[in-house]
């Protein structure tokens, strides 16, 4: 396979206001580029030359020269430019822009629930019933993700505002396979057998797991994952919705379940590695590393895919750790929900060009050249899975595709007072001794509040 890069450093003229990057893969220089799909969208759009689009996100950074490096193609393949800026203040900019009247043509939104909001304001501009559909054809798990970009406008009618891309995945356990092989364990296949093999681990007299809820003034939010996962696991994917708007009260049996179901592995002394009463107060950066320990001092570690982060120097993906789908029930009714992230693409502007970034995005070459790079999955269909940089970027990419849900996470799609507020100390009550009914109880009261 022909993969002789030309990779160049991707440069953000931010003083120019623009998004000036040397194309960093050569034009037909990696054959596991779509580039047809590139220079298709080109030659339908070859009336843009000279014209502009802007774009406002939250990206900084090395996130920023990735879009950037990507937003050169678009800029290639039709001679319009792109003036991108990134901003760490991007939620409160996005909406005093758009209601003084000055917004970007286009801005990437981080979370639905602000898409929402904007949408309802009437500040996005529908992308129409045709790039919905595209979206429930072209990705997996489809309606997923055309629903989560819908929501109500001004006029109170469901339209689709916005275009997902880049997903993140946090349906994800973390081992060292050392280890397991040492142990004689099996990667679990269905969610029974995560919870025989926890017993399993247990009955051996080692520890299944490390959890760590310690993450400063926002102490307990890993716990609202595993929560969100377990609800997907225990219930529908339309309970899980429901539960997001409180249509499905916080304190309801099915959401009280999914709390003690977390709490048969955190609240478990033989479970948990310290024990119990050291949950709240692992930090949640610093809980894996009992996985590298020798003898482990845990064998699994349940967290999104930017954890590897936090591990050891020098450790080595799929070699000294890796991971597999937090698995599904046995029975199928579910089918094979994720848990994830990601973001959204919305039109704030007439502006043709902005309506033909969407379009670009469309393209598989759009998505597989920040595949090549690094810190990015999607749950396209038509990508070419060999572009993916890493075996460990691939396998996420292939749990995307394999999703038959995907869900947004809970507690940011909740207001913030509870999704980031009365959930996490919740969370923190229940490992320290709370029941989960008095912690749902308690989160339902400050969504009462809002009521």
């Amino acid at each position: 396979m022909k993969k002789s890069f030309c990779i160049t450093v991707a440069i953000a003229a931010l003083a120019a206001g623009g998004a000036q990057a040397q194309l960093v893969i050569e034009k037909g220089g990696d054959d596991r580029i779509n580039w047809k799909s590139l220079e298709d969208f080109g030659a339908a759009h070859a009336d843009l030359k000279g014209q502009s689009v802007s774009i406002l996100a939250p990206w900084m950074g090395p996130d920023q020269e990735l879009f950037t490096s990507i937003a050169a193609y678009f800029e290639d393949a039709t001679g319009a430019k792109v003036n991108y800026s990134g901003s760490t203040s991007f939620e409160q900019q996005i909406v005093i822009d758009s209601e003084a009247g000055s917004p970007p043509d286009i801005a990437v939104l981080p979370q639905p629930g602000l898409a929402a909001e904007l949408a309802a304001k009437g500040y996005l501009k529908d992308l129409g019933d045709q790039t919905a559909q595209w979206v429930r054809d072209n990705y997996a798990a489809g309606d997923s993700w055309a629903a989560l970009g819908t929501y109500a406008g001004k006029d109170g009618a469901e339209k689709m505002f916005a275009f997902p891309y880049k997903a993140d995945v946090k349906s994800l356990v973390w081992y060292v396979p050392e280890n397991f092989e040492d142990a004689g364990y099996e990667i679990p296949e269905t969610y029974e057998d995560l919870k025989a093999l926890t017993e399993r681990i247990a009955a051996d007299g080692e520890t299944p797991w490390c959890i760590g809820l310690a993450s400063g003034g926002a102490t307990g939010w890993p716990a609202t994952d595993w929560v969100e996962d377990l609800m997907l696991r225990l219930n529908t994917p339309e309970d899980y919705d429901a539960w997001t708007t409180n249509a499905l009260p916080f304190n309801d049996p099915k959401v009280v379940k999914a709390i003690e179901e977390f709490g048969w592995y955190a609240k478990n002394d033989d479970f948990v590695a310290g024990g119990a009463a050291s949950v709240a107060s692992n930090d949640f950066r610093e809980s894996p590393s009992g996985l590298f320990q020798s003898p482990p001092a845990c064998y699994m570690h349940r967290q999104a895919s930017f954890i590897p982060s936090f591990f050891p120097d020098g450790t080595v993906e799929g070699e000294d750790y890796d991971f597999f789908y937090f698995p599904a029930p046995a029975d199928g009714s579910l089918g094979q929900p994720v848990l994830g992230g990601g973001t959204l693409f919305g039109v704030f502007s007439d502006n043709p060009v902005a309506r033909a970034f969407i379009e670009f995005l469309k393209t598989p070459a759009a998505h597989e050249l920040w595949m090549a790079q690094s810190g990015f999955t999607t749950p396209y269909t038509a990508v070419n899975m060999d572009a993916y940089a890493s075996e460990t970027q691939r396998k996420m990419g292939q749990i995307l595709l394999d999703a038959t849900t995907f869900r947004f996470d809970g507690s940011d799609l909740m207001p913030g007072s509870v999704g980031a507020g009365a959930f996490w100390t919740g969370m923190v009550d229940f490992v320290g001794g709370a029941s989960a009914q008095d912690a749902a109880d308690r989160i339902q009261q400050t969504w009462a509040t809002l009521k």
